[in-house]
């Protein structure tokens, strides 16, 4: 089965150029103009990746990012012309996996779509293993902690897994990006800062203290042992 892209772009343009380069590589890409029938098509439909420009007519890119993430941890590629670092630190910390600045290659476009979605199918070998108050589902790439289940991106996904793992081992951020990220050489040290707060106010939600993840400052993050 072709994964199907949803692409959120009001630029004809640009559309259909996007859409172009997912079908030459073998996607089934379908098109909106608008965040509102975005959200609609994602509610009713099968959609494994979304394509989303920021800088929409109705609802801007990250509330419809915010929305999603709601009820969804679909992966997200945020498309935009703004490339300030801020910008995609915070498109990061409300659930994007990635980020593509105008003007871009539809090639590379492309090959990031594949690559998130290659991110998503690697290494679930299907298993159950508990660490205490955490619980993976590594088959449905699922992670419960307390007994609820935790609604991740993928790369959070990823980051708190590879903590469970290896519960009291300081991880640089440079050893996190090279085990989490498909190009980590692309990647900010900021990033991996981001989805770990995005992380850690998911985990919060849930049970307020003490924080699961803990900080070594200047060196990196590890996961509490014992609790």
């Amino acid at each position: 089965m072709r994964p199907r892209i949803l692409i959120v772009e009001d630029e004809p343009a640009i559309a259909d150029t996007i859409q172009y380069a997912l079908e030459t590589d073998g996607c089934e890409p379908v098109v909106v103009n608008a965040g509102a029938p975005a959200l609609e098509r994602i509610a009713r439909e099968r959609i494994d990746l979304i394509v989303l420009d920021v800088g929409l007519p109705d609802i801007n890119g990250f509330e419809v990012c915010k929305r999603i993430r709601q009820s969804t941890s679909v992966p997200i590629i945020f498309l935009t012309a703004r490339g300030e670092e801020i910008d995609r630190v915070v498109g990061l910390e409300i659930g994007g996996d990635d980020y593509v600045v105008k003007p871009f290659s539809p090639r590379e476009l492309a090959a990031r779509v594949k690559a998130v979605l290659r991110r998503g199918q690697n290494g679930a070998q299907p298993s159950c293993a508990k660490t205490q108050a955490f619980e993976v589902n590594s088959d449905k790439r699922q992670i419960r902690y307390c007994n609820v289940p935790l609604d991740l991106s993928r790369y959070e996904y990823d980051i708190l897994s590879t903590f469970i793992r290896h519960p009291g081992h300081v991880f640089t951020r440079e050893q996190i990006m090279q085990m989490v990220w498909e190009s980590p050489e692309a990647s900010m040290d900021r990033t991996v800062d981001a989805h770990i707060k995005n992380i850690r106010a998911k985990l919060k939600a849930i049970k307020a203290d003490p924080d699961p993840i803990v900080t070594h400052r200047g060196t990196g993050y590890a996961l509490r042992e014992n609790l």
